[in-house]
């Protein structure tokens, strides 16, 4: 299966390079460029490409604004933001508001191309070093926090719970069905039924949540 993909970036030079890089693996197609937030939603409209890469930062229309867009727009598009920004916030940020992914741009070009073909099967893609600061300012004490209500219940079910364990690892379906030994489309529901619960529109965030979730219950019993 070929992979088609679109990239949005204002730098010209940077556009060309990975999209030559990308045109080398067999598996990969590029369907498009942009150089800003607005050329891109167009783009991805037209195109409708299974991945997007995406720049934070760009002038006029900034690329948390355009992701906003393309996941209200092109939902069953990857989104996947390749920058230079290591701030956690905007990482943050960005996988809150429906990136599947969060890369550097210093990133090697097989690593690249590997998460590129997890986020077209809908993994969640994260670069290793925001993902061991991300758990880590998770784990951290925070000043006068606020216990949780007493009477607060945990909506998932043991199964919810279970699967929900297993996409923090950033297991696919397939993958939660062999090890769980269920039904692929029995995963399908349980995982609608955990973003239902909790509120939240993708994989990336049910992973977030569950790594935030292990952190506060092993704060709790400590």
């Amino acid at each position: 299966m070929t992979i088609r993909i679109l990239l949005i970036d204002d730098h010209a030079l940077f556009r060309s390079g990975v999209h030559a890089l990308l045109q080398r693996q067999s598996d990969f197609e590029v369907v498009g460029e942009a150089s800003d937030g607005l050329e891109g939603l167009k783009r991805a409209k037209q195109f409708r490409p299974d991945v997007i890469l995406l720049d934070l930062n760009m002038p006029g229309l900034s690329g948390l604004e355009t992701l906003k867009l393309l996941v209200q727009d092109v939902p069953q598009t990857a989104v996947v933001m390749l920058t230079v920004s290591e701030d956690l916030d905007e990482l943050s940020t960005a996988l809150r508001d429906g990136a599947c992914g969060y890369l550097l741009k210093s990133i090697e070009t097989e690593t690249l191309a590997s998460a590129i073909r997890k986020a077209a099967a809908g993994q969640p893609v994260i670069a290793d070093d925001m993902t061991a600061k991300l758990v880590a300012s998770m784990r951290a004490p925070k000043v006068a926090p606020v216990p949780a209500p007493a009477a607060a219940a945990d909506p998932l079910t043991t199964r919810e719970r279970d699967i929900m364990r297993e996409l923090s690892h950033g297991a696919s379906n397939k993958e939660i069905a062999r090890s769980l030994m269920l039904a692929e489309s029995t995963v399908k529901i349980h995982v609608r039924n955990i973003l239902r619960k909790l509120n939240l529109t993708s994989r990336v965030q049910v992973a977030i949540y569950a790594v935030g979730h292990d952190a506060m219950q092993a704060t709790h019993a400590a």
